[in-house]
């Protein structure tokens, strides 16, 4: 299911912005883009999609700056003092080098270093705290964007129920799958194996009558259909996670969808088999798309 959420936030001199996305898939992949120093957010932020989510592929994306001032620039005295002392030395070496230039001095690489302020541990710790119920929330939000297109593909895979439901219908009710058209038809093939075969034996013409019996006799798959749409309508009253049991419903629906084709030999109930794959295919494809 697609979804996204985008939250703002900020604890003193830091500000950030999470990002969450998600769109379709059959599992759960989650990818996460995370700044420098805050990778260990990952695994609990992890677990929390985990227990919200079953489906999908989700991205977040944690985007963090300092405000105006926060961060400047030092002198590494270190790295001044060793200089200064190598000048010296070089001054009294060659007596004609004169004094080094401040401007030259801080223009030398590892003598200024930015002053980015180093969090210690208590401050780092409340940060991850605050960062990840920041996350939470923008999580919920694309968890409620999720349940609203729920709701909305819900009646929709409704709406393809009732289709199947009324095809299914009418499938029974065409004269192709009543007993007395079956027993007809049964007839004159009978009557047409005997004229094309006079001496062929009563077993041999038994075993023949079965098998025109089991190819014309479409109820067994009628009543399976049936079963399928009961079965997907509690489903959807469940409420929870039911994508991939779903999915698999869909595969027996087309099954049986499939076989019902193979057995007519009547062109309105063909008409309705392939307007059953349709409307099959059709529920499929929104399934794709539900947690």
């Amino acid at each position: 299911m697609t979804g996204f959420a985008r939250l703002e936030g900020h604890e003193g001199a830091l500000a950030w912005v999470w990002e969450v996305k998600s769109v379709n898939a059959k599992s759960l992949d989650l990818r996460f883009r995370l700044p420098g120093g805050f990778e260990a957010l990952e695994i609990p932020l992890r677990a929390s999609v985990n227990q919200k989510l079953r489906r999908g592929s989700v991205t977040v994306n944690l985007a963090v700056t300092k405000a105006a001032g926060a961060a400047g620039v030092r002198v590494n005295r270190e790295a001044l003092d060793a200089i200064l002392g190598l000048a010296r030395s070089l001054s009294q070496e060659f007596k004609t080098l004169a004094p080094p230039r401040i401007d030259g001095l801080l223009a030398l690489k590892g003598v200024l270093e930015s002053a980015e302020e180093i969090p210690d541990e208590a401050t780092s710790e409340r940060r991850f705290a605050i960062l990840t119920a920041s996350f939470e929330r923008a999580l919920e939000r694309l968890a409620g964007m999720r349940v609203e297109e729920g709701a909305r593909l819900e009646r929709v895979l409704r709406a393809r129920l009732d289709e199947i439901a009324v095809l299914v219908d009418q499938a029974e009710a065409s004269a192709a799958a009543q007993p007395a058209a079956i027993k007809a038809r049964l007839e004159s093939l009978v009557k047409t194996l005997v004229d094309a075969v006079p001496a062929l034996p009563e077993e041999r013409l038994v075993h023949e009558a079965a098998l025109l019996i089991a190819k014309a006799d479409i109820r067994e798959e009628l009543d399976r259909l049936k079963a399928h749409v009961a079965a997907a309508r509690e489903l959807l009253a469940e409420g929870e996670a039911i994508g991939r049991r779903f999915d698999f419903l869909c595969q027996e629906f087309n099954r049986e969808a499939n076989t019902l084709c193979a057995k007519s030999a009547d062109l309105e109930l063909t008409r309705l088999g392939l307007a059953l794959k349709a409307a099959i295919e059709q529920l499929r494809e929104q399934v794709q798309n539900i947690e």
